[in-house]
Protein backbone atom coordinates (compact mmCIF):
# COMPACT_ATOMS: atom_id res chain seq x y z
CA UNK A 1 0.00 0.00 0.00
CA UNK A 2 1.28 3.39 -1.12
CA UNK A 3 1.65 6.01 1.74
CA UNK A 4 1.08 10.35 1.29
CA UNK A 5 5.31 9.77 1.64
CA UNK A 6 5.88 7.28 -1.25
CA UNK A 7 5.45 9.69 -4.25
CA UNK A 8 3.18 7.55 -5.77
CA UNK A 9 0.21 9.83 -6.19
CA UNK A 10 -1.83 9.28 -9.12
CA UNK A 11 -2.12 11.52 -11.61
CA UNK A 12 -5.53 12.81 -13.03
CA UNK A 13 -6.71 11.79 -16.62
CA UNK A 14 -6.77 14.47 -19.49
CA UNK A 15 -10.28 15.13 -19.95
CA UNK A 16 -11.46 15.41 -23.35
CA UNK A 17 -14.80 16.18 -25.08
CA UNK A 18 -14.88 15.97 -28.61
CA UNK A 19 -17.40 18.73 -31.26
CA UNK A 20 -17.92 17.56 -34.42
CA UNK A 21 -21.55 16.80 -36.91
CA UNK A 22 -20.49 13.36 -38.43
CA UNK A 23 -21.68 10.87 -36.07
CA UNK A 24 -19.02 8.54 -37.05
CA UNK A 25 -16.07 10.66 -36.57
CA UNK A 26 -17.51 11.87 -33.58
CA UNK A 27 -17.66 8.37 -32.08
CA UNK A 28 -14.94 6.99 -33.80
CA UNK A 29 -12.44 9.27 -32.52
CA UNK A 30 -13.89 9.06 -29.05
CA UNK A 31 -13.57 5.24 -29.13
CA UNK A 32 -10.60 5.49 -30.49
CA UNK A 33 -9.01 7.97 -27.06
CA UNK A 34 -11.02 6.09 -24.90
CA UNK A 35 -8.20 3.48 -24.80
CA UNK A 36 -4.97 5.47 -25.02
CA UNK A 37 -3.58 5.50 -20.91
CA UNK A 38 -4.35 9.03 -19.36
CA UNK A 39 -7.35 10.44 -21.17
CA UNK A 40 -10.72 10.27 -20.02
CA UNK A 41 -13.66 11.24 -22.96
CA UNK A 42 -15.93 13.53 -20.69
CA UNK A 43 -18.57 14.28 -23.44
CA UNK A 44 -19.26 14.79 -27.71
CA UNK A 45 -21.44 17.03 -29.37
CA UNK A 46 -22.32 17.67 -32.70
CA UNK A 47 -22.80 21.71 -32.23
CA UNK A 48 -22.00 24.58 -30.00
CA UNK A 49 -25.15 24.90 -28.79
CA UNK A 50 -24.84 20.69 -27.33
CA UNK A 51 -21.49 20.99 -26.43
CA UNK A 52 -22.09 23.96 -24.30
CA UNK A 53 -21.34 22.08 -21.10
CA UNK A 54 -17.84 21.05 -22.18
CA UNK A 55 -16.92 24.77 -23.27
CA UNK A 56 -15.43 24.93 -19.28
CA UNK A 57 -12.21 24.31 -18.12
CA UNK A 58 -13.71 23.03 -15.13
CA UNK A 59 -15.59 20.17 -17.54
CA UNK A 60 -13.05 19.65 -19.81
CA UNK A 61 -9.34 20.03 -20.19
CA UNK A 62 -9.09 19.97 -24.00
CA UNK A 63 -11.70 20.07 -26.43
CA UNK A 64 -11.25 18.90 -30.04
CA UNK A 65 -13.27 21.10 -32.57
CA UNK A 66 -14.26 21.08 -36.42
CA UNK A 67 -14.56 23.83 -38.38
CA UNK A 68 -17.31 22.97 -39.66
CA UNK A 69 -20.68 21.90 -37.68
CA UNK A 70 -23.31 21.73 -40.27
CA UNK A 71 -24.01 25.53 -41.52
CA UNK A 72 -22.27 26.76 -38.28
CA UNK A 73 -18.58 27.78 -37.85
CA UNK A 74 -17.17 26.31 -34.63
CA UNK A 75 -14.23 29.19 -34.40
CA UNK A 76 -17.28 31.43 -33.25
CA UNK A 77 -16.60 29.32 -29.86
CA UNK A 78 -13.64 32.12 -29.24
CA UNK A 79 -16.20 34.78 -29.57
CA UNK A 80 -18.87 33.81 -27.46
CA UNK A 81 -20.97 32.45 -29.76
CA UNK A 82 -21.15 28.84 -28.21
CA UNK A 83 -24.85 29.04 -26.03
CA UNK A 84 -25.35 29.47 -22.20
CA UNK A 85 -21.61 30.50 -22.26
CA UNK A 86 -21.09 33.50 -20.36
CA UNK A 87 -17.81 35.66 -21.04
CA UNK A 88 -16.22 35.15 -17.53
CA UNK A 89 -16.31 31.49 -18.29
CA UNK A 90 -12.23 29.81 -18.78
CA UNK A 91 -12.15 28.05 -21.95
CA UNK A 92 -10.37 24.57 -22.12
CA UNK A 93 -7.60 24.18 -24.41
CA UNK A 94 -9.14 23.72 -27.95
CA UNK A 95 -7.55 21.99 -30.82
CA UNK A 96 -9.18 22.06 -34.33
CA UNK A 97 -9.31 18.86 -35.80
CA UNK A 98 -10.48 19.21 -39.36
CA UNK A 99 -10.33 17.80 -42.47
CA UNK A 100 -9.41 21.32 -44.23
CA UNK A 101 -5.71 22.59 -44.16
CA UNK A 102 -6.80 25.87 -45.89
CA UNK A 103 -4.25 28.75 -45.14
CA UNK A 104 -7.29 30.88 -43.49
CA UNK A 105 -8.23 27.78 -41.09
CA UNK A 106 -5.15 27.81 -39.66
CA UNK A 107 -4.51 31.65 -39.26
CA UNK A 108 -7.69 32.05 -38.26
CA UNK A 109 -6.86 29.33 -35.30
CA UNK A 110 -4.09 30.98 -34.20
CA UNK A 111 -5.58 34.81 -34.31
CA UNK A 112 -8.20 33.68 -31.94
CA UNK A 113 -6.72 31.51 -29.30
CA UNK A 114 -6.70 27.92 -30.52
CA UNK A 115 -4.08 25.71 -28.71
CA UNK A 116 -3.58 23.50 -31.58
CA UNK A 117 -4.56 22.24 -34.96
CA UNK A 118 -4.46 18.83 -36.35
CA UNK A 119 -5.78 17.04 -39.58
CA UNK A 120 -8.10 14.31 -39.67
CA UNK A 121 -5.48 12.63 -41.74
CA UNK A 122 -2.88 12.64 -38.83
CA UNK A 123 -2.30 9.27 -37.72
CA UNK A 124 -3.77 8.75 -34.08
CA UNK A 125 -0.29 9.16 -32.07
CA UNK A 126 -0.18 12.65 -33.61
CA UNK A 127 -3.42 13.56 -32.61
CA UNK A 128 -2.65 11.84 -28.85
CA UNK A 129 0.36 14.38 -28.94
CA UNK A 130 -1.28 17.31 -29.48
CA UNK A 131 -3.76 16.51 -27.01
CA UNK A 132 -1.05 16.05 -24.05
CA UNK A 133 0.80 19.04 -25.34
CA UNK A 134 -2.00 21.67 -25.38
CA UNK A 135 -3.54 19.78 -21.28
CA UNK A 136 0.09 20.94 -20.59
CA UNK A 137 -0.14 24.49 -21.30
CA UNK A 138 1.56 24.23 -24.99
CA UNK A 139 0.89 24.73 -28.33
CA UNK A 140 0.27 21.74 -30.84
CA UNK A 141 0.29 23.43 -34.48
CA UNK A 142 1.10 20.33 -37.15
CA UNK A 143 -0.31 22.48 -40.05
CA UNK A 144 1.02 26.35 -40.57
CA UNK A 145 -0.31 28.83 -42.96
CA UNK A 146 1.31 28.49 -46.16
CA UNK A 147 1.70 31.97 -47.80
CA UNK A 148 -0.63 34.99 -46.80
CA UNK A 149 -4.00 33.42 -45.77
CA UNK A 150 -7.15 36.01 -46.67
CA UNK A 151 -8.96 38.22 -43.94
CA UNK A 152 -11.84 39.64 -44.58
CA UNK A 153 -13.72 42.50 -43.03
CA UNK A 154 -17.38 41.94 -41.01
CA UNK A 155 -18.82 43.63 -44.02
CA UNK A 156 -17.12 42.30 -46.62
CA UNK A 157 -18.11 39.06 -45.62
CA UNK A 158 -21.44 40.31 -45.66
CA UNK A 159 -21.10 40.83 -49.58
CA UNK A 160 -19.53 36.75 -50.24
CA UNK A 161 -22.44 35.84 -47.98
CA UNK A 162 -25.34 37.27 -50.12
CA UNK A 163 -22.65 36.89 -53.35
CA UNK A 164 -22.70 32.94 -52.65
CA UNK A 165 -27.06 33.22 -51.78
CA UNK A 166 -26.94 34.33 -55.54
CA UNK A 167 -27.99 38.19 -54.99
CA UNK A 168 -27.76 40.69 -57.29
CA UNK A 169 -25.66 43.95 -56.61
CA UNK A 170 -29.37 46.10 -55.95
CA UNK A 171 -30.70 43.24 -53.64
CA UNK A 172 -27.28 43.09 -51.57
CA UNK A 173 -27.46 46.45 -51.51
CA UNK A 174 -30.81 46.72 -50.28
CA UNK A 175 -30.51 43.59 -47.51
CA UNK A 176 -27.16 45.85 -45.92
CA UNK A 177 -28.75 49.06 -46.38
CA UNK A 178 -26.15 50.44 -48.31
CA UNK A 179 -25.88 51.72 -51.82
CA UNK A 180 -25.23 49.56 -55.22
CA UNK A 181 -21.97 51.41 -55.72
CA UNK A 182 -20.85 50.82 -52.13
CA UNK A 183 -21.68 47.20 -52.92
CA UNK A 184 -19.82 47.49 -56.48
CA UNK A 185 -17.06 49.15 -55.06
CA UNK A 186 -16.42 46.16 -52.01
CA UNK A 187 -16.12 44.01 -55.19
CA UNK A 188 -14.05 45.53 -56.76
CA UNK A 189 -11.99 45.72 -54.03
CA UNK A 190 -12.36 41.69 -53.74
CA UNK A 191 -11.86 41.04 -57.18
CA UNK A 192 -8.31 43.32 -57.24
CA UNK A 193 -6.89 41.81 -53.71
CA UNK A 194 -7.92 38.00 -54.36
CA UNK A 195 -7.15 38.23 -58.01
CA UNK A 196 -10.79 37.14 -58.92
CA UNK A 197 -12.45 38.30 -62.51
CA UNK A 198 -15.95 36.62 -61.57
CA UNK A 199 -18.62 36.62 -59.05
CA UNK A 200 -19.03 32.83 -59.91
CA UNK A 201 -15.44 32.60 -59.06
CA UNK A 202 -15.94 34.64 -55.90
CA UNK A 203 -18.46 32.30 -55.06
CA UNK A 204 -16.93 29.35 -55.53
CA UNK A 205 -13.95 29.67 -53.84
CA UNK A 206 -15.61 31.71 -50.88
CA UNK A 207 -17.91 27.57 -50.73
CA UNK A 208 -14.65 25.57 -51.42
CA UNK A 209 -11.95 27.71 -49.32
CA UNK A 210 -14.11 27.79 -46.28
CA UNK A 211 -14.03 31.88 -45.99
CA UNK A 212 -17.53 32.08 -44.38
CA UNK A 213 -16.54 29.77 -41.70
CA UNK A 214 -13.93 32.16 -40.53
CA UNK A 215 -15.01 35.38 -38.41
CA UNK A 216 -13.91 38.90 -39.58
CA UNK A 217 -10.49 40.01 -38.69
CA UNK A 218 -10.92 43.06 -36.27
Amino acid sequence: MSTPDSGTTERRPIRVAIVDDHPVVREGTAALLAGVDGLAIVGTAGSLEDAAPFLDAAAADVVLLDIRLGTASGLTVFSGGAADRSPERLLPAIVVLTAYDYPQYVAAAMRLGASGFVLKTAPIAELVDAIRRVAAGGLAFGVRPSGRAPTFTARELDVVRLVVDGRSNDEIATRLGITAKTVEAHLRRLFERLAIISRTELATRALREGWLDVPPAE
